[in-house]
C-alpha cells in the first residue's frame, strides 16, 4: 500500500475510536512503555500529542518518566515550518506548551537542547513489519533521525502492516515500534 492511501485510511481509523478504545489503547501503549530498558539513558526526546487526532497520548509517558525516573531528561520538539526543521526544548510541564497554527503542542520557554539524545519516541500514522514508518509527509522526523545516534521507538495504536510499497531511501528505519500488545524489534 502507498504512503498516502495508508495515511488517509489510518487517520480515517483513529478518528472513528471511541473514546474509551482509545483511552484503553494509551494505558496499555503505557504498560508496554514500562517494560523498556532505561539504563544508560539520559535524555528522551517525546513527540507531544496531537489529540484532535487521537495521537498516542504521550503525555502518559512523561507522567510516567517523571515519576519514575526522574534524573532522565525530556525534550520536546518545536518545528520550523519554513525549513523543516525542528529543535528541541528540556520539558519543563504542561504549562510552557501552547498550540501552533497547525494545532501541534509547542514548548515556550524550555531551555534549548543541543546535547546527546539516547533515545526517540516517535510519532507515526503506521509501521510495517520491515520498521518503515508513515508519518504526516513532511519529512521532520527523518530530517532529524538522519545520523542521529539513539534508539528510535515509534508509537503506534495499530499493528503493522505487511509492506510500505513506497519506501524512499531518506525514511529512516525504527529500532522497536511500541503498541497497546507488544514491543516489536527490527
Amino acid at each position: 500500500m502507498l504512503k498516502n492511501q495508508i495515511r488517509k485510511q489510518t487517520l480515517k481509523d483513529r478518528l472513528s475510536l471511541s473514546d474509551s478504545t482509545y483511552h484503553e489503547f494509551n494505558k496499555a501503549l503505557l504498560e508496554q512503555f514500562k517494560t523498556l530498558d532505561f539504563n544508560g539513558i539520559k535524555t528522551i526526546h517525546i513527540f507531544l500529542p496531537i489529540k484532535e487526532k487521537k495521537e498516542p497520548d504521550t503525555f502518559l509517558l512523561i507522567e510516567w518518566l517523571n515519576q519514575t525516573l526522574p534524573d532522565i531528561k525530556i525534550v520536546v520538539p518545536k518545528a520550523d515550518f519554513e525549513t523543516a526543521l525542528m529543535t528541541h526544548h528540556e520539558y519543563i510541564g504542561e504549562e510552557d506548551l501552547k498550540k501552533n497554527l497547525y494545532n501541534i503542542l509547542e514548548p515556550q520557554k524550555g531551555n534549548l537542547h543541543e546535547g546527546e539524545i539516547d533515545l526517540v519516541i516517535i510519532p507515526l500514522l503506521a509501521f510495517d513489519k520491515q520498521g518503515y514508518r508513515v508519518g504526516y509527509g513532511k519529512g521532520f522526523y527523518d530530517r532529524f533521525l538522519n545520523g542521529l545516534n539513539a534508539q528510535k521507538i515509534g508509537l503506534s495504536l495499530y499493528p503493522a502492516i505487511e509492506k510500505i510499497d513506497d519506501v524512499h531511501e531518506q525514511d529512516i528505519k525504527l529500532d522497536f515500534c511500541i503498541t497497546p500488545t507488544e514491543i516489536i524489534k527490527f
